[in-house]
């Protein structure tokens, strides 16, 4: 049974950092594509960023790029969200998503099958 746990979250002033950790479990990461997406109150869910299954390439929506960055180590089973240069907009509970259908859009939510529980994510101004 695939799960996931996100932790990372919290609150931090406009141009700080975080990093938000998602822990898999079930499944070995390098064999799933993964994805992070966000949602702020009274918004749709809205994609993040994504990495591929095999080649581990990595795709950002336009409004994070250059800030944050997707990444997955194997050994600890865990996918990372790196986000720099923080902005009030950002604020928004996190979640990741793993097992994007094959040939499917990474940035469509519909696609994943497992989702983690989500964490969030505060930007003071």
């Amino acid at each position: 049974q695939v799960q996931l746990v996100e932790s990372g979250g919290g609150l931090v002033q406009a141009g700080g950092s975080l990093r938000l950790s998602c822990v898999l479990s079930g499944r070995t990461i390098t064999t799933l594509a993964m994805g992070w997406f966000r949602q702020a109150p009274g918004k749709e869910r809205e994609f993040v960023a994504a990495i591929t299954r095999s080649s581990g390439s990595t795709y950002y929506t336009d409004s994070v790029k250059g800030r944050f960055t997707i990444s997955r180590d194997g050994a600890k089973n865990t996918l990372y969200l790196q986000m720099n240069s923080l902005k009030p907009e950002d604020t928004a509970v996190y979640r990741c998503a793993a097992d994007r259908s094959p040939g499917t859009p990474y940035y469509t939510d519909r696609y994943y099958n497992y989702w983690g529980q989500g964490t969030q994510v505060t930007v003071s101004s």
